[in-house]
């Protein structure tokens, strides 16, 4: 349920107000926003009377929700979520590129990446050191030496990281390495012991799509780590499986407007994913600023032929500089910040 508070209405009586609620067992999802202040009351509200809700003299109004989701319900809180990496805000406004090779290989490559990617515009440093594979035979990441070279890399640059965790087991190392934004993957989605796990910190996480999830799906994912206290997720859609095969992935271009109706957190874009081929992704990095997207995520290797992973859609350093050359004018004309 949620409960829209009159303007104005005494603090001491708001507070009260959600005492008693409490008292009767439901969960409060405070949110005041530019024009509203609303109460989402979480748990079995069947048996919560609207009269009685309405009765209380710092309510306006009531109304009952029928999606699964609370927290991450653009119902519950009508703002857009602003979250913010290590100083770069996604979200309301703010855009954010992030990119990086798809494996870390060295430590000279890592850095050398950083430093074209960033030069370009990008704000945050992407790159694998746990790799989830198809096949168990193909390169898996350098693990903790590859976190290793990412902090070398953040040092050199000043960037924050975002970097795959693929086990609870992880995250003493990520703490340790100091990792800025943790990516949960498409294969991960709905690891919800995982997703527990990273809903009991407080480090921002990217959350992808599965590859074949409903948007409900997707945002009960994030509901999973909210739950848990964690309210720093930004979505990200990837493309999922379809018929066609003279791509990767398709790229659901229409998640972002729905996504954005549904929940109010960032809905950020990897178009490389999405395609799977480097010629596409200029284009659909395009169309992901015009539908409204909170930013980018897009592979950037020095050498895709000899790349350990997903070459074929890796942008090259000079690529990425035309890519960014492009896109931020058509930012300026929508009214979004790259941050």
């Amino acid at each position: 349920m949620i409960v829209v508070l009159k303007p104005h209405a005494a603090a001491e009586q708001v507070a009260g107000f959600c005492r008693e609620l409490e008292s009767m067992g439901f969960q409060i999802n405070d949110s005041v926003g530019s024009d509203t202040h609303i109460l989402g009351l979480i748990g079995d509200t069947k048996a919560l009377s609207e009269s009685w809700v309405l009765a209380n003299p710092v309510v306006e109004t009531c109304r009952r929700v029928s999606e699964p989701y609370k927290k991450a319900n653009r119902k519950f809180h009508p703002d857009d979520t602003v979250v913010d990496v290590a100083g770069h805000k996604i979200g309301g406004g703010h855009f954010v590129v992030m990119s990086g090779p798809c494996s870390v290989e060295s430590r000279e490559q890592i850095t050398y990446v950083a430093q074209r990617v960033q030069a370009a515009g990008a704000s945050i440093l992407r790159g694998g050191a746990f790799k989830p594979r198809t096949s168990p035979y193909s390169f898996q990441g350098l693990r903790a030496e590859g976190l290793e070279m990412l902090q070398h890399a953040r040092t050199v640059t000043g960037q924050p990281i975002v970097t795959e965790l693929m086990s609870a087991e992880h995250i003493p190392l990520f703490e340790e390495a100091g990792v800025d934004m943790i990516q949960i993957g498409a294969r991960n989605m709905q690891n919800f012991e995982l997703l527990k796990a990273v809903g009991k910190l407080q480090t921002p996480v990217l959350l992808k799509r599965g590859l074949s999830a409903t948007l409900e799906e997707l945002v009960m994912s994030a509901e999973y780590i909210m739950a848990e206290g964690n309210p720093n997720v930004v979505l990200c859609e990837r493309g999922i499986r379809t018929f066609e095969t003279s791509m990767r992935n398709t790229l659901d271009i229409s998640a972002v407007p729905m996504l954005k109706k549904m929940t109010h957190l960032p809905v950020v874009i990897d178009p490389s994913h999405a395609a799977g081929i480097a010629f596409m992704v200029p284009a659909l990095a395009k169309a992901a600023v015009a539908v409204g997207a909170d930013g980018l995520m897009i592979e950037t290797h020095n050498d895709p032929a000899k790349a350990k992973s997903d070459g074929a859609q890796s942008l090259t350093p000079d690529q990425f500089d035309t890519l960014m050359a492009t896109i931020r004018p058509e930012l300026e004309f929508f009214g979004m910040q790259l941050n």
